[in-house]
């Protein structure tokens, strides 16, 4: 089995900043592609940022910065100049090679960022 759990989410104010994690686990023997989606409410779920390719959401170019540790198996959001539309569940999604499993896609369980004052 394969696992990833998101962190790092929480309420902030406009301005502010959010680093979230996500770490692969389990029976993992390779990781592929780790990216960072988020769903805001009403809305479809969206690619926010890419790491096997450089991929970022316009509206959030400039801002958000991501980065892999590899050795952990963790890929990192930070986020920066928060603004309330930012708000979302945000997920992590990974492709991942386990123990006599082929590649295959994960999801978190996903993070709630609010941004408000």
């Amino acid at each position: 089995q394969v696992q990833l759990v998101e962190s790092g989410g929480g309420l902030v104010q406009p301005g502010g900043s959010l680093r979230l994690s996500c770490v692969a686990s389990g029976s993992v023997v390779s990781v592929d592609s780790m990216d960072w989606y988020r769903q805001a409410p009403g809305k479809e779920r969206e690619l926010v940022a890419a790491t096997s390719y450089t991929y970022y959401a316009d509206s959030v170019k400039g801002r958000f910065t991501v980065s892999r540790d590899n050795a952990k198996n963790t890929v990192y959001l930070q986020m920066n100049s928060l603004k309330p539309e930012d708000t979302a569940v945000y997920y992590c999604r990974a492709r991942v090679r386990a123990y006599s499993i082929a590649w295959s896609h994960y999801w978190g369980q996903g993070t709630q960022v609010t941004v408000s004052s």
